[in-house]
């Protein structure tokens, strides 16, 4: 899953992408509202944790064009601001949810988390397919019972394929959503992973479907 910070202080930011990687999510940065702007409107992000106060262009009107334009991607705004009447010209705005600084990172996580959960239909921060579960908050796979050892790369292609329970999700699609915006990616290196993943999972869970992509458990109805 793949996060957009917007945040023009570059320690935090960094700190946030930091912390978002660690977790299993995938980051990319935009230090002004100009750059933000861009990228929400042409980038497939899974969600956003957006700053108010930006350089070029404030994070509200950022966010205000990114709804008139069409974009549902859920929104956490960050800001110092923490009085009710700004808070509401947020949510006014588009916003999902609400973070004044300062702030514990473990919290800004799950609530990034909850955010992309629910926008993809998830009630629950524990999403099961059969006997394969997949624990957000802890990053944690386990299969009957049993945990799943998956590197970074496989969890995130498992994770994003277990958000979207029974559709089929082409490769294109797993590039632009486990891999951050300069990442050198290869369409290739997805079939390697997904081999890999196969591995460690009973065989018919995970689908190839001939020229369009991969599904996984399509008996299996989202919890």
């Amino acid at each position: 899953m793949r996060v957009l910070v917007v945040e023009d202080e570059s320690k935090l930011a960094a700190r946030i992408s930091s912390a978002l990687g660690t977790a299993g999510l995938t980051a990319d940065i935009a230090s002004d509202g100009e750059q933000a702007q861009f990228l929400g409107e042409t980038e497939p992000y899974d969600a956003a944790v957006l700053d108010l106060g930006l350089p070029k262009i404030d994070g509200l009107s950022v966010l205000e064009h990114w709804r008139a334009s069409g974009h549902k991607m859920p929104v956490l705004i960050l800001t110092a601001r923490g009085r009710w009447h700004e808070k509401l010209a947020g949510f006014n705005a588009g916003a999902d949810d609400y973070l004044t600084k300062p702030f514990e990172m473990d919290e800004l996580i799950v609530r990034v988390k909850a955010l992309i959960r629910r926008s993809t239909g998830h009630a629950s921060s524990v999403i099961e397919c059969g006997d394969l579960r997949l624990d957000i908050n802890a990053a944690r796979f386990d299969y009957a019972g049993e945990p799943i050892e998956l590197t970074a790369q496989e969890y995130r292609i498992l994770a994003f394929l277990m958000h979207h329970i029974g559709r089929v999700v082409s490769r294109t699609e797993l590039i632009e959503h486990i891999y951050s915006r300069d990442a050198d990616s290869d369409s290739n290196v997805i079939d390697v992973l997904i081999g890999r993943i196969r591995k460690k999972l009973p065989a018919a869970i995970l689908q190839t479907v001939r020229g369009q992509g991969f599904v996984l458990g399509r008996a299996c109805e989202p919890r």
